[in-house]
């Protein structure tokens, strides 16, 4: 049986993270990935890390603090932020950015301007600065890893893409170069960085490797036993970070507190983690969460044999669009951000006793398609796919809706829009809405507020997903798994989202998922180097 120091489990970002954090403090580290590639959902993200108070904001003369930071967490918490892990993640901001800029390859920028998801509330910031992404990386360096991570190389920083406030044109000289020397951007940057400081270190990826038992003797956590059954020996800690749960029907039917389906993240985030944790007898927290996001589904395209899905933000966003449910009524303010929209989802109609706007449509008209496009496609072009009506009846009984309900929605939305002001859901009003909408007119309620005028008008169908869970088994601030009896349990932890999430249902802003995965992969990480002594 192989016998290391600390054994961590999963090769995403919070796994990464752990095992370089436990390296860098000399501990021997075994690193055991389920998939045939590294990186998992990090990989086919934007690579953005929410970090208040973090040194790029101040170095940029942007305004933050740590007490702004906590008071803007506790204002979104509803009570569900565990008492210390607000301010553990907040002040373990610092410390992590000032390890990786000096320790690792990964090195991170400030995303411009990029308001926080709810900036009005107390402690936010409306022009952004806790919003970072990791510099383009070259993947050259990971040598025969290099073809070993999720998704496909996209060859941009966040701020160049209209998500991030950018046009999504690199000049020509410049995509050239990218192109030679392998500089890639966003999610698959930070993974290649933090692989790379891995293999530095002597810690190699251990692929194909799906941990189903957690080996223990009495209390203590010794090691795990894989799916083949071979097993290895922890001397000091095990580390969880498996990723969700939520490719798991069963999983998701006893804990998530809503539909959820088309997950957008991989597959193989089956709640390995959390099994071994309950078998060990942890304590669980915030299952009933995750990081929701409205999607539509790709028809034809598959991603690892599973239906593709596109993220719906932009098109929801942008002018001359609304989001209307089963019975052709908007419910919602389109432009809120993704995981907020959750709440409108879930709406549960305690007459019929059914979630009204689980069945929803974007509607959107020809000026739409010509300007934005959307959907993959560039401006000028509509999805094949996607419902159509010469007008805003005929497109009403292309989806089951009641064309006189439709077409009263639609005046009114557009005698709203003219006038600059949703007076049923506040569109436009807040200064994350328009942030990613026609920038021409942003800040400004002209960004994402548009009459829907010309035909032919389209439909698409869309469907609360989730960009993973964030339920699991409580930690300490350090990832110490804890009991049901809320003792620790020797030598586990967790970290990313097989933990129990740190931040409760709140998420602060762009990156609000990779933040506290560095910040308590690295806390978990160094905690187990050092056997629970930090």
């Amino acid at each position: 049986m192989d016998e290391f120091d600390v054994v961590v489990l999963g090769a995403g970002a919070a796994g990464l993270t752990a095992a370089l954090a436990a390296a860098d403090a000399g501990a021997s580290v075994g690193l055991f990935e389920k998939s045939s590639l590294v990186g998992g959902t990090t990989c086919l993200s934007s690579g953005v890390a929410w970090l208040p108070d973090n040194r790029y904001a101040r170095e940029a003369g942007v305004a933050d603090s740590r007490a702004e930071g906590i008071r803007y967490l506790r204002s979104l918490s509803r009570d569900m932020i565990r008492p210390g892990m607000a301010e553990a993640f907040v002040d373990g901001t610092a410390e992590v950015t000032e390890w990786l800029e000096r320790r690792t390859p990964l090195h991170l920028s400030l995303v411009p301007g990029y308001p926080d998801y709810h900036p009005e509330h107390p402690g936010g910031k409306p022009q952004g600065g806790r919003s970072v992404e990791p510099h383009l990386f070259g993947f050259d360096a990971l040598g025969a890893w290099a073809d070993r991570l999720e998704g496909r190389p996209r060859r941009m920083m966040v701020r160049e893409t209209p998500v991030g406030g950018g046009t999504g044109v690199v000049a020509p000289d410049e995509a050239d170069r990218r192109e030679a020397q392998r500089l890639e951007g966003l999610g698959r940057a930070m993974i290649g960085a933090l692989l790379k400081g891995c293999l530095d270190r002597g810690t190699e990826p251990v692929t194909d490797a799906a941990a189903v038992e957690l080996v223990q003797d009495g209390d203590r956590v010794r090691g795990v036993r894989f799916a083949d059954g071979s097993a290895v020996s922890a001397r000091r800690g095990v580390v969880l970070a498996t990723g969700g749960f939520e490719w798991d029907p069963g999983l998701v039917r006893d804990f998530l507190r809503g539909p959820m389906s088309y997950p957008a993240t991989v597959p193989t985030n089956t709640g390995d983690g959390l099994r071994m944790a309950m078998k060990a007898g942890a304590r669980l927290g915030n299952m009933r969460e995750a990081w929701w996001v409205p999607v539509c589904v790709l028809p034809g395209q598959s991603n690892h044999g599973e239906q593709a899905v596109h993220l719906v933000l932009r098109e929801r966003t942008l002018p001359g669009s609304i989001m209307v449910n089963r019975d052709g009524v908007r419910f919602t303010n389109e432009a809120a951000n993704y995981n907020a929209l959750g709440g409108a989802f879930h709406q549960l109609d305690p007459g019929s006793f059914d979630y009204v706007n689980d069945r929803c449509w974007l509607v959107f008209d020809a000026r739409h398609v010509e300007e934005y496009g959307g959907f993959t496609l560039p401006p000028g072009q509509a999805p094949e796919w996607a419902q159509r009506g010469d007008s805003v009846g005929e497109l009403a009984r292309a989806i089951d809706v009641e064309p006189a309900t439709l077409e009263a929605e639609v005046t009114r939305f557009n005698a709203m829009a003219k006038a600059g002001d949703d007076e049923d859901f506040g569109r436009g009003r807040s200064a994350y809405d328009g942030f990613v909408g026609d920038k021409r007119h942003y800040p400004g309620a002209a960004s994402t507020l548009g009459p829907l005028e010309r035909g032919p008008y389209y439909a698409v169908r869309l469907h609360l997903s989730t960009l993973g869970t964030k339920g699991g088994p409580q930690t300490d601030v350090d990832g110490s798994v804890f009991t049901v009896d809320g003792d620790p349990i020797p030598g586990l932890y967790a970290a990313g989202n097989a933990m129990a999430g740190p931040t409760g249902m709140v998420y602060g802003g762009a990156g609000g998922t990779l933040g506290p995965a560095l910040v308590f992969g690295y806390r978990a990480g160094r905690a187990a180097a050092s056997g629970g002594r930090r």
